[in-house]
């Protein structure tokens, strides 16, 4: 009877039904239709306001931040953020955005809508969790207020100890406090502006030809720093001629990072590449991947 009536296919009864089985049945048809109604009206609305292809959007991106690992997290996507996002596309490392402004996102995805974000507010430790925090590699962060960098910073810390963190600073003062709250880089946009637009007055040439190695024409360029720790062992505590003529791949020798944060620029050959170094070479993109390969093969 509860099938023939919801269906309302209207058979004959298959009993007689006694008076407490038509009530039964009355509240039973109007409950039913109200309730199909109902049912069909929120699945309409749910489908017409677009809600049911922002679920499954969210579903792909949360997928998809799932899977990376080693990736990169940008807090902030306005024209720092996306600046960022640029340049580590163009030398292809995987990155998740955290932005609160959707037009800012949105702005990015009418050219790209391979881009895997959350339209949320970063200085809530469950969305950087969301972000894979814990698996990153590094985290720029790009807002512009420095209380809500200095925040991010010291959640991400806690989060990820081991995180190389990247992070704007609108005012000078502020930059004490995001080295305390953890950042190992520290960023002023209009101080960097500022002197990359005097530079080019009085060093065009050299200045032409980093935004060379940075942009997309010189995608093949690459600068990568080389940890005595990946040096295999007959390498080790050898002068930097010996390092550099292993296994030969053309890449050439910028500098030397010393256990004490201090760079030494074009280093003579006979300098021992000692624990705590990095060498800082420059190569193709091939010589460098050869060199790496060399190095982490041995």
């Amino acid at each position: 009877m509860t099938i023939i009536t919801i269906t309302t296919i209207g058979y004959t009864e298959v009993e007689p039904l006694s008076s407490t089985g038509k009530v039964f049945n009355i509240i039973l048809i109007l409950t039913s239709f109200s309730v199909f109604t109902y049912a069909l009206a929120r699945l309409t609305q749910y489908i017409a306001s677009g809600e049911m292809t922002l679920y499954f959007k969210m579903r792909r991106i949360m997928q998809a931040i799932d899977k990376l690992n080693n990736h990169v997290i940008i807090c902030g996507f306005g024209r720092n953020g996306q600046q960022a996002a640029l340049t580590l596309k163009t030398h292809k490392f995987s990155f998740a955005v955290v932005e609160s402004k959707i037009d800012n996102i949105n702005e990015w995805l009418e050219d790209d809508n391979s881009l895997i974000y959350l339209h949320a507010d970063a200085t809530d430790d469950d969305v950087l969790i969301r972000a894979g925090i814990k698996r990153a590699k590094a985290l720029i962060v790009t807002l512009p207020e420095d209380a809500d960098n200095v925040f991010i910073v010291l959640s991400a810390r806690a989060l990820n100890p081991n995180l190389q963190i990247i992070s704007r600073a609108s005012q000078q003062n502020s930059m004490l406090k995001l080295k305390k709250a953890g950042a190992d880089n520290i960023i002023m946009p209009d101080k960097i502006g500022g002197l990359h637009m005097a530079t080019l007055v009085s060093k065009p040439d050299v200045i032409e030809f980093i935004e060379y190695l940075s942009s997309e024409e010189g995608e093949s360029i690459n600068v990568e720093s080389v940890d005595y720790n990946r040096l295999p062992p007959e390498l080790k505590d050898q002068p930097l001629k010996v390092v550099m003529d292993w296994k030969k791949t053309g890449v050439n020798c910028l500098g030397i990072k010393t256990p004490d944060e201090k760079f030494i620029i074009n280093p003579p050959e006979n300098t021992v590449i000692s624990k705590g170094m990095k060498v800082i070479v420059l190569g193709t993109r091939e010589q460098i991947e050869s060199m790496k390969h060399n190095v982490e093969e041995s």
